[in-house]
């Protein structure tokens, strides 16, 4: 059975070959999808082309039902989770607003009775002019969902912002939809990626985080609700919706915490922090053939207990990276650092890995997680957390 049902309407642009794209993204990841066209964007590709990928005849014409009744374009809008038009051209935005409705997927829309998402692709021009900005701003003010556009090279040879999203973007954009909200209005601040500390210009002190994990809770943050702030030291393929600000040592990363810290409701510390960095920076590049070179070192600043022991009223999330007894040293680091839950994994069986088995540790219980991709994990991370911030922690 599939998870979520939804219409795909395609309107008339060059941008309609990726529509067929994105309808075979959705019906392998189980969604049904039921393809209805405008004249104008039959086109620029085949109804038949749909039909072959969605398996459903395609829907071109509000004279030709499939119901009794005649009514296709009010069954279509009762029985489906959500319509999503991509490409939806600057003209259709405009029968949109206006409540415009003399075709199928104009009088499906005004029929609608699921929300509906749109996925804007026009000349940048087009996007810009003051008309069609005026019909964005109604329609989300009527509750519309934009799925971009997107900046980049046009068709025309322009470039700017008015292109589509990419197809695997949209496609996350139509699956985060349907992900319960349950950080809604909450934001979240987090530190992610292992950081560096300098010896010379060229070498450093760091570590093997991959920030998988920071990543992958981050991601799953924002598509729950949450606005995300993330001081991250890697470079990795963030929701565009994250504010990330990139750092490189412990104490850049100090500083923006601090910042930020305020304003935020939960903060989880995922980055793998160094705990010493070098106590004098040497100056240009150190040579091969230099003998007898001593490196002393001292402690960095600690972040999270800074935060822990403040008196910031915000939920506290940490990790422990161990090499062994893994609960006894969590449980240590949540009472001295003053944690709400802390994230618990062995080194040798997670870090710079995919998957991960942790333990998620707060002030009475340990639950321990099997083994998941750290997507997985992430996802179950966010519901704990979410869960002990509604009984009150």
């Amino acid at each position: 059975m599939a998870s979520h049902k939804i219409i795909l309407g395609v309107t008339g642009g060059i941008a309609a070959y990726k529509a067929a794209e994105l309808t075979r993204l959705l019906v392998k990841n189980d969604f049904d999808v039921q393809v209805v066209m405008t004249e104008s964007a039959s086109q620029f590709i085949a109804p038949l082309t749909f039909q072959a990928l969605s398996g459903k005849e395609v829907l071109t014409s509000l004279w030709k039902n499939n119901t009794s009744n005649g009514m296709s374009h009010i069954e279509l809008s009762r029985n489906y989770d959500l319509i999503v038009i991509a490409p939806a051209s600057a003209n259709f935005l405009a029968k949109l607003t206006h409540g415009f409705a003399d075709d199928l997927l104009s009088s499906l829309c005004l029929a609608r009775t699921c929300p509906i998402a749109i996925a804007p692709a026009m000349n940048l021009h087009m996007w810009t002019n003051q008309a069609t900005q005026r019909n964005v701003s109604q329609l989300q003010k009527d509750g519309v969902i934009f799925f971009g556009p997107d900046s980049g090279e046009q068709a025309c040879g322009d470039i700017g912002l008015g292109r589509m999203l990419d197809t695997e973007e949209l496609f996350k954009s139509i699956k985060n939809h349907f992900i319960p909200k349950i950080f809604k209005g909450k934001k979240i601040l987090m530190t992610s990626g292992g950081t560096i500390e300098m010896i010379d210009d060229v070498r450093g002190i760091t570590n093997l985080s991959s920030g998988k994990m920071g990543t992958a809770i981050a991601n799953a943050a924002e598509s729950m609700g949450a606005s995300v702030t993330l001081i991250a030291s890697n470079r990795k393929d963030y929701s565009k919706n994250i504010n990330v600000i990139y750092v490189s040592d412990v104490r850049s990363m100090h500083d923006e915490v601090v910042k930020h810290i305020n304003d935020h409701d939960i903060f989880i510390s995922v980055a793998a922090v160094s705990d010493f960095k070098p106590k004098e920076k040497l100056n240009g590049k150190l040579k091969k053939d230099f003998i007898g070179i001593s490196l002393q070192l001292e402690p960095t600043i600690d972040i999270l207990k800074e935060v822990g022991l403040s008196k910031n009223k915000i939920f506290k999330v940490g990790f422990a990276a161990e090499s062994e007894n893994l609960i006894e040293n969590a449980q240590k680091k949540l009472k001295t650092k003053n944690l709400d839950l802390i994230v618990a994994n062995l080194i040798q069986e997670s870090m710079g890995l995919d998957d991960a088995k942790i333990s998620i540790i707060d002030k009475n219980n340990v639950i321990d997680v099997p083994k998941s991709n750290k997507i997985v994990a992430a996802k179950v991370i966010l519901e704990e957390i979410a869960r002990h911030m509604s009984m009150g922690k």
